[in-house]
């Protein structure tokens, strides 16, 4: 049953309580899983992503995976933010800018990136408060939240004016990409596993006699009462010989390459790289630094679709019925300034500046300056 919430003598009915939701499918997941539910969710005449969002909630369970999608949220979130208006700031809002549920907020937009979509629902009242919207209820291929999860009935949400659906409609997010790596490296782990536990302790071989079965009833018991150490039992007449890889894999390295490479791949499509989140061998300084200006540059790019999405007029006119001095305003990241790029910026910005006129507003929005008046 909905629950009703009183605003200006109207009932307005939370659309999350009108939801059947369903636990998230904990089922085994493989390769074959991922390209059905890609698939399916890809369905020009009835897409559906259930399973394939069931299969995102199965992968960021990885260590490394989770790992690398904090860092890139959390140099988002770590960022001074705040609201301005003919380019003053608005004191008003920083109550709302440094409260959790605003940064929940931002937690979900950039959550979006990986997801493909994300909705709030925003509870009326004299504070701002949200419910998240479960991702496999939107359908944003007929633009409404199903009641069920796998049904095409349900309330459209455009015309809502509490409810906030962000995304591109079509877009399936980043997890699709890292899905079959973070598969592959739970066989992979589990294929180490089951290597440490047959090699990892020696092999125990009894001969004896074939002929003798006294003997062989002693040995086995002798055994049985003496570990769980793999052990072999065979007739001292017969030709015996474990082939057990220690030629070429004699201390797993090749399950332990397999697995960095996957965590590499991850890295990659998160972070754009793999130094400023692990390191080998061959690396150094040099390559350290190429790694983390690439990262620099999503983050960047982060910071731009983050400011893009809490600028939309749907947020503001949400902001705005809840009291917040909004109109004629916008959402801005602090300028965060690398001294040592600048020092770099400058050197080639003064070459250039004696061969061509250089707008004096450059000077201002490069280096943070603020401009007189």
């Amino acid at each position: 049953m909905a629950v009703n919430i009183k605003q200006n003598n109207q009932k307005v009915e939370l659309v999350v309580n009108e939801l059947n939701v369903r636990s998230v499918d904990r089922t085994r997941k493989d390769i074959a899983t991922w390209r059905q539910a890609h698939i399916t969710a890809e369905s020009v005449y009835n897409p559906n992503r259930s399973r394939l969002y069931d299969l995102y909630a199965d992968v960021l369970l990885d260590g490394h995976l989770s790992g690398i999608i904090a860092k890139r949220i959390d140099a988002i979130l770590n960022k001074p933010l705040h609201f301005e208006k003919d380019g003053a700031k608005v004191t008003q809002m920083e109550d709302l800018i440094n409260s959790s549920v605003f940064r929940d907020i931002l937690f979900s937009i950039m959550q979006t990136q990986l997801w493909g979509i994300s909705g709030l629902e925003f509870i009326p009242g004299a504070s701002l408060t949200t419910k998240e919207i479960p991702r496999k209820h939107i359908k944003p291929n007929l633009g409404i939240i199903a009641f069920e999860q796998m049904g095409n009935d349900g309330i459209p949400y455009a015309p809502l004016e509490n409810v906030w659906i962000m995304g591109n409609p079509d877009d399936l997010g980043i997890l699709l990409k890292c899905a079959p790596y973070a598969l592959y490296k739970k066989g992979g782990l589990a294929d180490w596993s089951e290597y440490i536990e047959i090699f990892g302790q020696p092999v125990r071989v009894i001969k004896y006699d074939a002929y003798d079965e006294q003997t062989k009833v002693e040995l086995k018991r002798i055994l049985d009462e003496s570990g769980s150490s793999l052990s072999i039992m065979i007739p001292r007449q017969a030709d015996f010989e474990i082939k057990d890889g220690k030629q070429t894999n004699g201390d797993g390295r090749l399950q332990l390459q397999f697995v960095k490479a996957l965590n590499d791949e991850m890295s990659v499509i998160i972070l754009g790289n793999t130094e400023t989140s692990t390191s080998n061998e061959y690396s150094g300084y040099a390559q350290a630094k190429i790694h983390m200006e690439e990262q620099h540059e999503i983050t960047l790019s982060d910071l731009a679709y983050v400011t893009n999405t809490l600028n939309q007029p749907k947020f503001l006119q949400i902001l705005s019925s809840y009291g917040y001095p909004v109109a004629g305003g916008r959402f801005s990241f602090v300028k965060n300034l690398d001294l040592q790029y600048l020092k770099e910026r400058m050197e080639i910005d003064m070459q250039v500046a004696k061969m061509v006129p250089v707008n004096e507003a450059y000077w201002y929005n490069t280096y943070g300056i603020p401009m007189p008046g």
